[in-house]
């Protein structure tokens, strides 16, 4: 199955990502909907977005206690919704709350565990009292989500590899941190171009600023998809 290509709407009104939906319509396959938009607009917004024939990545990184986690999962399951964030730093009884309430009421939908943010460079690891690299705390993260049942996870390209040979084969990859030769990295501390992060092993790349800020933003997804299906 070809890597598939996720495109985040961070932008501030719903007229600016109206235009991008209509455009993008049967080119890109998923839209991400983060805390901005989520925050500002609700859940008639993801609707909406779904409403344009999107598969709908709801990113907001849950992470709370147990209970609270698990119960939020549940509010939101009714949603037209095909991936949910939470963070694995929430610990293992938080991410087996989730992951039970997600099998409950909606087994359909893939929750994600998020492990080291793709902005977090090592000297920010350290920063918060963690002082081994990226790639091993996002290891040590993603382990202990799976074994709380997680089947996805999101992780910097750099460190697919590495969990491609510690995780389960029907485990998701979902990946942040992928610029096409040439884009600006931006606030991207770990990054990846997407050839390389599909032939690592990435089932899903999330690529924004280089498409939604394009003179053309369907044909910088049409080439992006392109350079998937070569990898």
């Amino acid at each position: 199955m070809p890597t598939e290509l996720i495109l985040p709407l961070d932008v501030p009104t719903r007229e600016a990502a109206r235009p991008l939906l209509k455009q993008l319509s049967g080119t890109v396959p998923w839209m991400k909907v983060g805390l901005q938009m989520f925050t500002a607009f609700g859940t008639d917004w993801v609707r909406e977005v779904a409403d344009h024939g999107y598969k709908v990545f709801l990113d907001l990184k849950l992470h709370d206690i147990p209970n609270t986690v698990a119960k939020t999962v549940e509010s939101l399951a009714p949603l037209p919704i095909n991936m949910l964030t939470i963070h694995t730093s929430g610990g293992h009884s938080m991410v087996s709350a989730a992951c039970a309430a997600q099998r409950e009421t909606r087994p359909d939908l893939l929750l994600l565990g998020v492990t080291v943010l793709t902005s977090i460079n090592a000297e920010e690891l350290h920063g918060v009292g963690c002082p081994e690299s990226p790639a091993i705390q996002v290891a040590r993260l993603a382990r202990m989500g799976n074994n709380a049942g997680l089947l996805g996870f999101v992780c910097s390209p750099l460190e697919v590899g590495a969990l491609r040979d510690e995780l389960p084969g029907k485990v998701q990859l979902v990946t942040p941190g992928v610029r096409p030769i040439g884009a600006d990295h931006g606030d991207q501390a770990r990054v990846m171009t997407p050839a390389d992060a599909a032939r690592a092993g990435s089932t899903h790349i999330v690529v924004g600023r280089p498409i939604t800020q394009a003179p053309d933003p369907l044909a910088a997804a049409q080439a992006i998809i392109a350079e998937l299906a070569t990898a």
